[in-house]
């Protein structure tokens, strides 16, 4: 999600903890009131933070996840979605994608836009 659209679904993010919780992640940080705020990244040039939505450990390995849903930002977003994919491969981490009912063909756009099509998302 895009730092405009989280305060909007704030609701969907809580959602999705719960089940990252009841799938058995643990150690889950957040970037929402109540949880610890995962690491920002800053793009070089720009004044943007990259942060993702929620980082949660399983197994001794650590996941990015983020939350897709329509946006009016899809540009951001794909840029987003790249480095947390070159970021997660490079520290033997893993990358997954959120989305829910009404949103997966958004998703399945983009993510053939930026050949992450071997991603699939976690349907909620």
């Amino acid at each position: 999600m895009v730092n405009v659209e989280k305060s909007e679904n704030q609701e969907f993010l809580e959602k999705s903890i719960h089940h990252l919780e009841a799938t058995g992640f643990e150690d889950i940080k957040a970037d929402m009131e109540g949880y610890e705020t995962p690491k920002s990244y800053i793009r070089k040039g720009h004044e943007e933070k990259i942060t993702p939505d929620i980082v949660a450990l399983k197994n001794g390995r650590k996941y990015y996840f983020e939350i897709s849903l329509k946006s009016d930002k899809p540009r951001l977003l794909k840029t987003k979605w790249l480095f947390l994919d070159t970021l997660s491969r490079m520290n033997s981490n893993r990358f997954r994608i959120i989305t829910t009912r009404g949103h997966y063909k958004f998703t399945d756009t983009m993510l053939e836009d930026i050949n992450l099509s071997n991603k699939e998302p976690i349907k909620i």
